[in-house]
């Protein structure tokens, strides 16, 4: 049906995406590891957020080897900032598998690599393509649109067959990424560009005058929250608390805080996650105040800084509680709103100097 197509869509994508690429340190490279941390990275998260945590990953991490002897702290502290910090685990668990079951090497085979914690469909097209050359799609959500626009395609399955069909056997890696670009760039959800379009001769949609607006995104029922965040600090160190695994922000390490119920005020929400330590902390400074997205919750974060005084012990109750230096902080995998905090009370300190 539409194989008289096929090859002009190929070409043409191709010749467009050779002109108009962006450089991308990924698009540099063949190595299946650099481009499997590339495509992990990239999952929901924007290009030029990826690009300086990509390029500081690989620097520490250059193998699949070095990824697996790394302790998972400091995989987690490279990627602080990222969001999303499963795949950071899930990587660390796939290197371990890799290593074990594969022999250090990125298996070039669909079935090993979704067998590989974190990997699914698209992620392993994508390495199998741009890496090995093999015929694989890669469908994320910039290539299903262009393809349900081209094709006129509304059926799930439908699409699937047209995306595996298209890939050539000539620059199948490049040929996905064409796609990928051309959604990111031009076939845009809302306000396609169809006049810069290379594909626009032999789009259905636009041939018809009726190219699809992609459907708005479910929206997500946010929920406003307050979270009390507390720095402790005795003498020249600061308190930091690591979460529990699994759960929110699992196995991170923050200025002790969590969600104000409705029942409480901000000072008891903080002494109360404050109890572990069975201290008194009785003066509560409030420093400033920041404001944070993590998954529905919209947080609006009061920061409080308690004195203690430096004669005054407090024996911490387990190892996930630490005294730390402000100049340390850099050697833990923190959360962003730990990192946020962290600043509020150095520009606090340089304003009250």
């Amino acid at each position: 049906m539409f194989a008289t197509k096929l090859t002009p869509i190929r070409r043409n994508l191709l010749a467009w995406y050779e002109k108009n690429k962006r450089d991308l340190p990924w698009r540099m490279t063949s190595d299946p590891y650099a481009i499997w941390i590339s495509e992990t990275m990239l999952q929901q998260t924007q290009v030029k957020t990826v690009i300086p945590y990509y390029e500081k990953f690989l620097k520490t991490f250059p193998t699949v080897a070095a990824l697996n002897q790394a302790p998972l702290r400091q995989v987690l502290r490279l990627w602080s900032g990222l969001g999303y910090y499963r795949r950071a685990e899930n990587l660390k668990m796939a290197a371990r598998v890799i290593m074990h079951e594969h022999g250090g090497t990125i298996p070039p085979d669909y079935g090993k690599l979704r067998a590989l914690p974190g990997v699914g469909e698209y992620t392993a097209g994508a390495v199998l393509s741009i890496a090995f050359q093999k015929t694989y799609p890669a469908v994320d959500s910039n290539v299903r649109r262009v393809l349900d626009r081209v094709f006129n395609l509304g059926d799930a399955a439908k699409l699937r067959i047209m995306a595996q069909r298209l890939v050539p056997r000539w620059q199948p890696g490049n040929f996905n990424q064409s796609l990928m670009e051309l959604g990111a760039s031009i076939c845009l959800p809302s306000e396609p560009r169809c006049l810069l379009c290379p594909l626009a001769r032999h789009c259905l949609s636009h041939r018809e005058n009726s190219t699809k607006k992609t459907a708005a995104r479910r929206k997500l029922n946010f929920k406003s929250v307050t979270w009390p965040l507390a720095i402790v600090r005795r003498g020249e160190k600061i308190l930091l608390r690591r979460r529990p695994t699994p759960g929110l922000l699992a196995g991170l390490w923050e200025f002790p805080g969590g969600e104000k119920t409705a029942r409480d005020s901000v000072v008891a929400t903080t002494r109360r996650q404050l109890e572990e330590l069975g201290a008194t902390l009785r003066s509560q400074r409030r420093v400033g105040e920041i404001r944070h997205n993590i998954t529905y919750r919209r947080i609006r974060s009061p920061i409080f800084l308690i004195e203690v005084p430096a004669d005054e012990s407090i024996d911490l109750p387990a190892s996930r509680w630490r005294w730390v230096t402000p100049a340390a902080l850099q050697r833990y995998p923190l959360s962003s709103m730990t990192v946020k905090a962290a600043k509020v009370l150095a520009s606090y300190e340089k304003s009250s100097s």
